[in-house]
């Protein structure tokens, strides 16, 4: 792929598609960044008029790609690619293979930027499945990743290890030092979990790995915990914690505002604390993270919130092209091959019932 600093954006994925993909464009367009903006021109052209973008020739940061087609949420992902063969989100894929464009950024239909990964980008070599991966607040610590948040319902041994060292290479990526991984279960104590997880907790005490440091279990309760900085879990589970989290941020800034609205003392008391309740409701806005890079496909892919305004589309692509720039799909390659010998014995684990 030749080397290039623009993103692909999908400008017909998101729930009010194209408004807040262009408003978008034009927000990283304008702090420096290179938009490929890809899907209907007819559309998009008098949308970027209405932010003052008349040139979209990429003079002002911005390059309109035509695409015909798009792809809903009713589309069945294994049929995309082959039946909208000039969808807006293929094209970014392609784009990308291409070497035209260094990253993909899209609000659509995650199964659809699944089979897109697999289709056009292919598997990295040594990977079984590809896994979504997001990061969350802490307050000490630092971020923590939680992988696979949503790609694969259904998992094996094998899967949940090679999470562990895609977490563990996207968290050294993105936050800078050695991670700690642990293997969410419903309990601390080895023998708690499933088979799965007692598969899973088995291999990497057995193989240590120079990427990372294996902790053991963790509980729900130690998300917000400097305990571990990556934690491994199946799609399903991933996607339901990660959803409890957002949930249960905004029930507490509910809380908070209602409790500083009950008497004169706490209204005073809240407008004192107007600052750091602002600093907390932007730490806890799911918009200031972007999206969740898809992990395993040999390309760079952020899946953003199909709800997701201009600000965290923004940050996806904000973020997309700091993960092609740090090499992270090259980092990805070299762990896979350090890995051989857990990835070897994971599979001779039966899977389980």
């Amino acid at each position: 792929m030749a080397a290039t600093r623009k993103i692909a954006l999908d400008a017909f994925g998101g729930d009010h598609c194209p408004f807040v993909e262009v408003e978008a464009a034009v927000l990283a367009a304008r702090a420096g960044q290179e938009v490929i903006l890809v899907g209907d021109r007819a559309r998009l052209v008098p949308q970027l008029a209405l932010l003052g973008i008349s040139r979209y020739d990429g003079e002002d940061g911005i390059t309109v790609h035509h695409a015909s087609e798009t792809i809903t949420m009713e589309d069945t992902p294994s049929k995309v690619v082959r039946s909208k063969p000039d969808a807006s989100m293929l094209v970014c894929f392609d784009l990308v293979r291409r070497g035209q464009a260094a990253a993909v950024v899209s609000a659509g239909n995650s199964g659809a930027m699944l089979a897109c990964g697999l289709f056009r980008f292919g598997r990295l070599k040594g990977i079984d499945r590809p896994a979504i991966v997001s990061s969350f607040p802490r307050p000490k610590g630092g971020p923590c990743v939680l992988i696979d948040m949503g790609a694969n319902v259904e998992c094996k041994p094998i899967n949940l290890v090679q999470f562990a060292v895609m977490g563990a290479i996207f968290s050294s990526t993105a936050h800078g030092k050695k991670p700690r991984v642990g293997v969410l279960s419903n309990g601390s104590e080895e023998g708690k979990g499933t088979d799965l997880t007692r598969a899973v907790h088995r291999l990497l005490s057995a193989h240590p790995s120079p990427a990372f440091s294996f902790h053991g279990y963790v509980e729900g309760k130690d998300f917000f915990k400097d305990t571990v900085d990556v934690i491994v879990t199946d799609g399903f589970t991933g996607n339901v914690a990660l959803k409890v989290m957002e949930g249960t941020a905004s029930g507490i800034v509910g809380f908070l505002r209602a409790a500083v609205m009950q008497t004169a003392r706490t209204k005073l008391g809240g407008l004192i604390l107007r600052p750091a309740f602002r600093a907390l409701g932007e730490q806890l806005d799911p918009d200031s993270y972007g999206g969740a890079p898809l992990l395993g496909v040999d390309g760079v892919a952020i899946i953003c919130h199909g709800g997701a305004g201009p600000k965290a589309l923004a940050g996806g692509i904000r973020i997309a092209a700091d993960y092609a720039a740090r090499d992270l799909t090259p980092a990805l390659r070299a762990a896979i091959g350090d890995h051989r010998e857990l990835f070897a014995a994971a599979k001779r684990e039966e899977s389980p019932a």
